[in-house]
């Protein structure tokens, strides 16, 4: 009975290790190959993601470059994101790779930080920036809904993916002006349910904020159909 179980064992351990021979789990901030104890990021790349710490800081640059555009309660990002270093690694594997996963567990990391905030106190609802049907199709899955999930669950908030919706299908903003920017997003979101959002403190989360201008459109169109309050926060900023 006991060679039997031993023998199951060592059939296990050798299908793992072949497994992991042929598919090796690497970490998606840096490539390298995970210890058995880690999951999607090593370690190593765990502890020096460069954190902003802009929860804790009302004048933060994110805020400040909202300041003038419209009236925010509160917006941070938790990292900063670098061309080619490990931020980008996992927010590529979030949005393209399928590594939704990602986004549930950085958005774990991002829900309790604000948790501890009290500029994100007294919540509502958390929206996700939402995709357009179009590239939704596309892609299969919406990035900043998983981040969203990933913050309400540690914050014990509810999340509705279905208030905020998309109605035009816009061109990447990669290589457009700031001021093209804006111009691209104008009249771009709508609300389906406006019963839902009125009077109330909503927090918008999105991947990356780089000029701020969906945010920016995302979030007056929540105030312009009766949100008392809107606040920002995303996994990573452009610098």
């Amino acid at each position: 009975m006991e060679a039997l179980k031993l023998n199951k064992w060592w059939l296990s351990q050798w299908s793992s290790d072949l497994i992991g021979l042929l598919f090796p789990n690497l970490c998606n901030a840096c490539g390298t190959s995970l210890f058995q104890n880690e999951h999607l990021i090593c370690t190593r790349c765990f502890y020096d993601l460069p954190y902003t710490d802009y929860h804790i800081h009302d004048e933060n640059r994110v805020a400040k470059q909202l300041w003038g555009r419209l009236p925010i309660h509160a917006a941070m990002a938790m990292l900063y994101f670098r061309k080619g270093a490990k931020v980008q690694n996992l927010i590529h594997s979030l949005k393209y790779n399928n590594k939704t996963e990602i986004g549930v567990l950085l958005g774990g990391i991002l829900g309790e930080r604000l948790s501890s905030s009290p500029l994100y106190q007294n919540i509502d609802l958390i929206i996700p920036v939402p995709l357009h049907r179009k590239k939704l199709r596309i892609r299969g899955y919406n990035q900043s809904s998983f981040i969203a999930e990933g913050v309400a669950e540690k914050m014990n908030i509810p999340l509705d993916e279905k208030i905020l919706v998309r109605n035009t299908s816009t061109e990447s903003q990669t290589k457009k002006s700031r001021y093209n920017r804006y111009e691209n997003m104008k009249d771009v979101f709508g609300i389906a349910y406006q019963e839902l959002i009125k009077g109330k403190h909503i927090l918008l989360i999105d991947d990356v904020i780089t000029t701020g201008a969906t945010l920016e459109a995302c979030a007056n169109t929540l105030l312009e159909n009766g949100a008392e309050k809107v606040s920002i926060a995303a996994l990573a900023f452009a610098e």
